[in-house]
């Protein structure tokens, strides 16, 4: 072979050569093409900024083979989540790890990392997970605030969905204050709506808006198909602020109490009244100080004690209204506590009791 043919077949190997040294890196703001929109520069650097925080969350549970009996793990479900500080903590959602006896964070370089459940709160579908790896491999995002989000603003998701990992979706606010059902049947509010594509895998991982900032964590979707079909919605950054440390310091959501077991709601359509009524009250607990009064036994049989109408002026029609309006309070806060007795409306002062 002459030097003209050995150069010749050098070239495909010297191309492929430059195109990895090119290309085999992450993008900067330097290889955004010069004929981009404005909105496009934006989400790419939207994207190259927050998606080194974004995590690949495997979930793997503990079952029993059908033939030998012998218990082993196998992945059970895959979500996404994200890095809060440079601790380790990562961020997603409750149900994304709910029944999960091992689980695996894989980080943006594709390393893996066992993490150890810190922390859950599933009335809010949170959790927090830890994991051990080096300061410099971990990128926490920046939180922003929900307060002050508005119905068209841009907001854009990375995620897992379907195990596509690190894939980027974009849209808008499509309206706020929505509600939701988390995984033990509570409410979650104030919650953000989205047209940003949201699918299975989705789960736990950032909402951002056109700063870069963390405004929400995607936690589910409205779709008859179980895939996207514009209707997404994700826990406001603000509630994330204030659970997420108090997961990692206590495990678990610590709120007030009353000292009252109360009555299923159906009772509230048996027996025609609204509100919660009072089982029983623990003896010495904020409720029985107070003289809230539980169901008695009369000459006529069992009857109807109080029944709790409203908290610090803010309606109750259920234990899941009963406990939203104890989730702003803490221990030893004064609050006053409507209630209705032999059809009569009353009301007291009380004092919040720890749990």
């Amino acid at each position: 072979m002459n030097k003209l043919q050995t150069l010749l077949a050098a070239v495909p190997l010297l191309l492929l050569a430059a195109l990895t040294q090119t290309y085999a890196r992450p993008a900067t703001a330097a290889d955004i093409p010069a004929f981009a929109t404005d909105d496009e520069r934006n989400t790419m650097q939207v994207f190259n900024f927050a998606s080194p925080s974004v995590v690949f969350v495997t979930n793997e549970a503990l079952v029993r083979d059908r033939w030998t009996l012998q218990l082993h793990t196998e992945p059970k479900g895959t979500g996404s989540g994200f890095v809060w500080d440079k601790d380790g903590h990562i961020v997603t959602n409750y149900h994304v790890i709910e029944g999960a006896r091992k689980v695996t964070i894989t980080l943006q370089d594709r390393s893996e990392w066992s993490a150890e459940l810190v922390g859950s709160a599933p009335e809010k579908d949170l959790a927090v997970l830890k994991i051990d790896a080096p300061v410099e491999r971990l990128t926490p995002l920046v939180p922003g605030t929900s307060s002050t989000l508005a119905v068209g603003r841009k907001v854009l998701a990375i995620g897992n969905p379907f195990g596509l990992d690190t894939t980027l979706t974009t849209g808008v606010v499509s309206a706020l204050g929505r509600e939701i059902q988390a995984a033990n049947n509570r409410t979650i509010r104030n919650v953000i709506q989205t047209d940003a594509a949201i699918n299975p895998g989705n789960s736990g991982g950032p909402l951002l808006d056109s700063s870069g900032r963390l405004i929400g964590v995607n936690a589910a979707i409205y779709s008859p198909s179980g895939a996207s079909v514009g209707i997404g919605f994700a826990i406001p950054v603000d509630t994330v602020k204030k659970i997420v440390p108090e997961l990692i310091a206590n495990g678990r959501l610590v709120r007030p109490v009353l000292g009252i077991e109360s009555a299923p709601d159906q009772w509230a359509s048996r027996y025609g009244f609204d509100g919660v009524a009072v089982l029983r009250t623990a003896p010495g607990q904020p409720a029985d100080r107070a003289g809230l009064r539980g169901i008695y036994r009369a000459r006529s049989g069992w009857q109807l004690g109080d029944v709790i109408t409203a908290l610090d002026r803010q309606p109750v029609h259920s234990y899941d209204d009963l406990m939203n309006a104890l989730e702003n309070h803490r221990a030893g806060d004064r609050v006053s506590l409507s209630y209705v007795r032999d059809g009569k409306k009353r009301q007291t002062s009380i004092t919040l009791a720890a749990p």
